[in-house]
């Protein structure tokens, strides 16, 4: 039993004095990773700081674009008008995630934060250094079926489980966080952290600071987008290899590419090499592939998870296509289209 204070905060500017007189805190809001670490031992806060009454469950339009409160939670998010007509591709995402119940208290903010999967992660009798530096990475020898492929370190092969945050990565959202020292926006490519030798570090947020809101941009890509998750069960399981797509095309011809992978690395993967590579090409399973060549280069597989590199690899070409063709992947049925 994890013996813990337990306060709410009033409002932003409480939260984040509470956060900053008390270090060894966390922030909750739904609680849905936090609290199962917490049983697991993995996490322990000595203050839970609450956030879930704080005003920041809005969807606003802004510049052109929208404005996602923190505390949104995932199922709003998905079935909000202006996310499924504009962002179907984020909304798509969300839905390929966890289940119904999770969904509903699940809130954005967290789900930026959540942290791996990592079985050795979970397990305080094995070496890992995310839990604790310095102790090993028992995954890169181990069972790491699930583990990364790409931006792995000698510390850490761990992936980030996020499908919210592999869309969000395509549409170029940025980060809204305050703190002691003020407001300050990072670039959702900028957010999360590759492993390095500081695999602790998930993100570039700072301890005491506090995710307030998401903006994502106009662009939507609301015809020519797909999220494909690939994963050992249909449902209510983490991807192996998903990839989100948005394309701007100009009759057959590509104008714009984005996509970003999941599954395969300690962030949403994005390879501006292989995103131009698309740019004033025909929308042909060609130059997909060698899109895929380019994104996959430099994979690196571990033993039991090398097979993701031909996955991924045969992901992307499948999701390029789909997104080419406007018939985006199913998230009700889950066959691949």
């Amino acid at each position: 039993m994890i013996g813990f204070e337990y306060a709410r905060a009033s409002n932003v500017a409480d939260a984040v004095s509470q956060m900053a007189a008390s270090p060894a805190a966390k922030f909750i809001a739904g609680g849905t990773n936090l609290v199962d670490l917490m049983k697991v031992h993995v996490e322990r806060p000595t203050k839970l700081i609450d956030i879930s009454k704080l005003p920041l469950d809005k969807v606003e339009e802004t510049g052109g674009g929208l404005r996602i409160g923190a505390l949104v939670r995932n199922t709003d998010l998905a079935y909000h008008p202006l996310v499924e007509t504009r962002y179907p591709m984020l909304s798509s995402a969300i839905m390929a995630g966890a289940s119904q119940q999770l969904r509903n208290m699940a809130s954005v903010g967290g789900n930026l934060l959540q942290r791996t999967r990592c079985a050795y992660f979970y397990d305080l009798t094995t070496a890992c250094n995310k839990r604790e530096p310095g102790a090993g990475c028992a995954a890169i020898d181990g069972h790491n079926r699930m583990n990364a492929i790409l931006g792995t370190s000698d510390a850490c092969i761990a992936v980030h489980p996020s499908d919210m945050c592999v869309a969000l990565a395509v549409l170029e959202a940025s980060v809204h966080v305050t703190g002691p020292r003020g407001e300050r926006v990072i670039a959702l490519t900028d957010f999360h952290r590759l492993p390095g030798d500081t695999p602790q570090r998930d993100t570039n947020l700072e301890a005491d600071e506090l995710i307030t809101a998401v903006e994502v941009p106009p662009q939507g890509f609301s015809t020519n987008y797909t999220y494909l998750k690939i994963r050992d069960r249909l449902s209510y399981a983490f991807a192996l290899v998903s990839v989100a797509v948005g394309l701007e095309l100009n009759g057959s011809k590509i104008k714009e590419a984005r996509f970003a992978l999941g599954g395969v690395a300690h962030k949403p993967w994005r390879n501006a090499a292989a995103e131009a590579s698309l740019s004033g090409q025909s929308a042909s399973e060609a130059a997909f592939a060698e899109a895929a060549d380019i994104v996959l280069r430099d994979a690196k597989g571990f033993g039991h998870n090398t097979f993701k590199i031909d996955l991924a690899r045969r992901a992307i070409v499948r999701a390029l296509s789909q997104a080419a063709r406007g018939t985006p992947q199913s998230q009700s049925s889950k066959k691949i289209a």
